[in-house]
């Protein structure tokens, strides 16, 4: 059956089909761009994050465009792996997609390309170490693109690659990059570009309208529910999250509406130094009712709640009454889905405050454009204004644009002060301001050592921006100023990590400097407990930071596990090595270490041990992998490009693992 006979009644107008799959919001925001610019030249599209996209579909499209983000350390977004996975189905000929059209834009950051090739995310492994190290910022994008190309598709256009260390950001890459598609898609099929690929509908005239709309209602006109709190504090903050989550914009991974459980802290210990220039902290949260399982190295992801005084700034700069009773659905019924249609009303300030990151995430691009929609433009009645933000907007001030606004990490709120006369409508605002994300945070503990708690280790994120404003972290600040003695309940969900748990017959070498070492001690921990009733295999740690006196976090814990019979103490085997990088003229390194003890590290992994790495995701990777591939050399005596052959093999079996964040 040719492909135009698929589509019934159809023939006169095909429609564009956008799929986007982000995990931070750019290729969220990249999709929606698209769509924007398809709706000015007269293009029918649908747009849908692929998590929300049925694949069985695919092969009855007209034309397809996919938007996809390549995450820190090279794996898929979440809210693409089913789809993937559908897609890797062996079962799927190499003629199911024949004829599709199709193109990919990839978004990254080439900051990461050089060690990315040994990491796994979510259990998603990494392969062909000598054809990625290089181009793994944009892996997801070019195995996407293959995949797509073994199964038929005819690409439209070649796949576009928008890299977050450019001076003007991915944008730089989008333009152009779209200017093509719609050129190749007209001459593919006039029809769906009826007025030409370069005709653009004024939008001067107009902004149209939001995509969602805000109902208000009379407070004596509803239920009753709304009328007081439910007897369970807790469970009508769930209501809360759940109801607000629901009804706003969909724009990350669905099935995380409602919180996994409340945790309640109980402590909030500093870890480091008083004046050092660092602040990281030990939270201890407890289960309230029942406890939920989670294993050694996963992921813990927080909903931060937001500055009440930026809050209330916001709902006064945006005239906003923060008492009033609201639901928020779709302008377009076709796309209200049974989340929309059945989601009570909710007050207007939890809305904001659950869903809406008001002072801490940038404005979009969105909010700036004039080439599309004017959406800050149009609403600003003083004239240099006006002016200012159509420049913005311009190909002219794009870059003036990136440095003001990305650069700077300018909120929501602070954008919307520095331009006075702007007055957003509140059905604009919940299409534009950035959703409030979840953050998500590696366990710090064992569930068989703590059955009743989850730990965190987490640094209180600060930095100075190129016009030296001081910025901080939305989660982290927040976390850092709970007091438990207050009664603090956070809502959580529990997610898989990148670090699966060994079994214990499995001996280890664990990298973990700074907050890296915060899974390893939940692994140390675990290792602890098993070896009180059965033998156990070593355990080699190398821990690593600034100053002895510092930032030695957990210290006592690392040094007492250490002595004799502890998991990490020679006598059984294992050990502890640290590199204090700021205590000596010369800086030392984990991979100092790591080389100082090569012959033990050998004959470790001589005898199977797997590599666990954690930590930031600078250099230190990419030096520790470096320093393995050495090492193995050294010991074993074979050329280095032996025992870079040597760890793939280990990769692929499973025994090299990096979990790495910036």
């Amino acid at each position: 059956m040719k492909r135009e006979e698929k589509f019934p009644g159809m023939e006169d107008r095909p429609k564009l089909l956008i799929l986007y799959a982000s995990q931070t919001g750019n290729a969220l925001d990249a999709a929606e761009q698209l769509a924007r610019e398809a709706d000015l030249r007269g293009c029918l599209v649908k747009l849908f994050s692929l998590d929300e996209y049925d694949p069985v579909s695919l092969p009855y499209e007209s034309a397809v465009v996919f938007f996809v983000s390549t995450t820190g350390q090279g794996d898929t977004p979440d809210s693409m792996k089913g789809f993937w996975k559908y897609l890797l189905q062996r079962n799927l000929s190499h003629h199911w997609l024949e004829g599709l059209p199709y193109s990919v834009f990839g978004l990254g950051d080439s900051g990461y390309q050089k060690y990315n090739v040994m990491i796994h995310i979510f259990s998603f492994p990494l392969k062909m170490f000598f054809y990625l190290c290089y181009r793994c910022w944009y892996f997801v994008a070019k195995k996407l693109d293959r995949r797509l190309s073994d199964l038929g598709a005819a690409a439209i256009v070649e796949k576009g690659l928008g890299d977050d260390q450019h001076p003007s950001g991915y944008e730089a890459a989008l333009d152009p990059w779209m200017t093509s598609l719609w050129n190749k898609l007209y001459n593919l099929n006039p029809k769906f570009l009826p007025n030409g690929p370069d005709y653009v509908t004024s939008s001067k005239q107009s902004i149209g309208q939001p995509k969602f709309q805000v109902r208000y209602h009379v407070i004596d006109k509803m239920d009753s529910q709304f009328s007081y709190c439910p007897a369970s504090e807790l469970k009508h903050k769930e209501m809360q999250i759940e109801t607000t989550r629901r009804m706003a914009p969909r724009k990350f991974s669905r099935h995380k509406d409602r919180p996994d459980c409340f945790l309640k802290l109980v402590k909030n210990q500093p870890l480091t130094k008083e004046g050092c220039g660092r602040d990281v902290r030990h939270f201890e949260f407890e289960f309230v009712s029942s406890v939920i399982e989670y294993d050694i190295g996963d992921s813990l992801e927080v909903l931060p709640g937001q500055d009440p005084a930026s809050l209330e700034a916001f709902m006064q700069r945006c005239n906003l009454d923060p008492e009033a009773i609201i639901t928020v659905y779709p302008v377009d019924t076709k796309t209200c889905n049974d989340d929309h249609a059945t989601v009570d009303p909710i007050k207007l300030k939890s809305f904001v405050e659950l869903t809406m990151d008001v002072a801490s995430a940038s404005p979009r691009r969105y909010f700036f454009e004039a080439r599309t929609q004017y959406v800050m433009s149009y609403f600003a009645t003083a004239s240099h204004e006006k002016e200012r933000l159509q420049y913005f907007a311009s190909p002219e001030g794009r870059d003036d644009l990136y440095q003001y606004n990305q650069k700077e990490r300018r909120t929501v709120l602070e954008v919307l002060q520095d331009f006075p006369s702007v007055n957003i409508p509140f059905e604009w605002l919940v299409q534009l301001v950035p959703p409030l994300k979840t953050r998500a945070f590696s366990i710090s503990s064992s569930l068989s050592a703590h059955p009743k708690q989850v730990h965190l280790t987490v640094s209180v994120v600060t930095w100075t921006t190129p016009f030296k404003r001081k910025r901080s972290g939305l989660c982290s600040t927040w976390l850092s100023k709970l007091d438990p003695e207050h009664g603090i309940y956070v809502p959580v969900w529990f997610t898989k990590g990148s670090l699966p748990p060994p079994p214990p017959s499995l001996p280890l070498i664990l990298v973990g400097p700074g907050t890296g070492c915060a899974p390893f001690r939940g692994f140390v921990e675990e290792r602890a407990i098993q070896s009180a009733n059965q033998d156990v295999a070593p355990v080699v740690f190398f821990f690593g930071c600034r100053n002895e006196e510092s930032d030695y976090l957990y210290r006592d814990f690392w040094l007492s596990h250490a002595e004799d019979g502890g998991v990490l103490s020679q006598t059984k085997g294992g050990g502890f090595y640290v590199a204090f990088s700021r205590d000596q003229p010369q800086k030392v390194y984990v991979q100092h270490k790591i080389r100082e003890h090569s012959e033990r590290v050998w004959k470790l992994l001589s005898e199977g041990a797997a590599i666990y790495v954690a930590g930031s995701s600078t250099k230190m990777p990419s030096d520790v992998l470096s320093t393995f591939e050495e090492v193995i050399s050294k010991e074993s005596g074979a050329p280095r490009e032996a025992a870079v052959r040597w760890l793939k093999a280990l990769e692929k079996a499973g025994k090299y693992h990096v979990e790495a964040w910036s």
